[in-house]
């Protein structure tokens, strides 16, 4: 029995500078422009049969606009920060340069007093290996790119250090086939209209 799960990243709330841990915030102007533009080519993954997308406004305004209509799910939830919630990585790392080398060196810290980088894989990895797997099904989830990141991490089975080396960019997918334990990565050529 398995199950396909394809992760949508959001559209974007801010510039890429101008990221906030766990930030909370609408899409931003070029967010919208973005999905709109997006929509067309990953409005077909709404034929899935279970849509979900993280609690933030960013996730579910990308979801409604793609015409998915998700569930909010609690476990896709961005990793949680503690104090350095609402901050960006150049403000934390003026202010606290040791706790921010803590935290990218050792997956179990948590210089923040939140979640720490295992912890976050492991969540998302449990939410993964619970989605229903009846052969053939179809998933199809919006989040974070960070949640994006820790799915991929987990369901390659690869050491957390290796969340710092996958850039996910707003709107781009990844799509996983299997089931609980056992989980590969499937790449399907670019979206859109066919080259001329």
């Amino acid at each position: 029995m398995q199950v396909r799960v394809t992760l949508i990243a959001a559209a974007r709330s801010s510039s890429l500078l101008a990221e906030r841990f766990d930030d909370d915030r609408p899409l931003d102007r070029e967010g919208w422009y973005e999905v709109q533009l997006a929509a067309p080519a990953l409005m077909p993954l709404a034929a899935a049969e279970l849509r979900y997308c993280s609690p933030t406004p960013r996730s579910r305004t990308t979801g409604d606009v793609l015409g998915l209509t998700p569930l909010a799910q609690p476990a896709l939830r961005d990793c949680d920060m503690g104090r350095w919630r609402g901050l960006t990585l150049a403000e934390v790392t003026a202010r606290e340069p040791a706790a921010v080398d803590a935290w990218l060196a050792y997956p179990r810290s948590t210089p923040h007093g939140g979640e720490s980088l295992l912890a976050f894989i492991s969540r998302v990895g449990r939410w993964l290996d619970t989605r229903p797997a009846d052969d053939g099904s179809r998933v199809v989830a919006v989040a974070e790119p960070a949640v994006v990141r820790a799915a991929l991490v987990y369901a390659l089975k690869a050491p957390p250090s290796t969340y710092w080396n996958i850039d996910v960019r707003p709107l781009s997918t990844a799509t996983l086939t299997g089931h609980a334990g056992r989980w590969n990565l499937r790449l399907d050529r670019e979206r859109g209209p066919a080259p001329a």
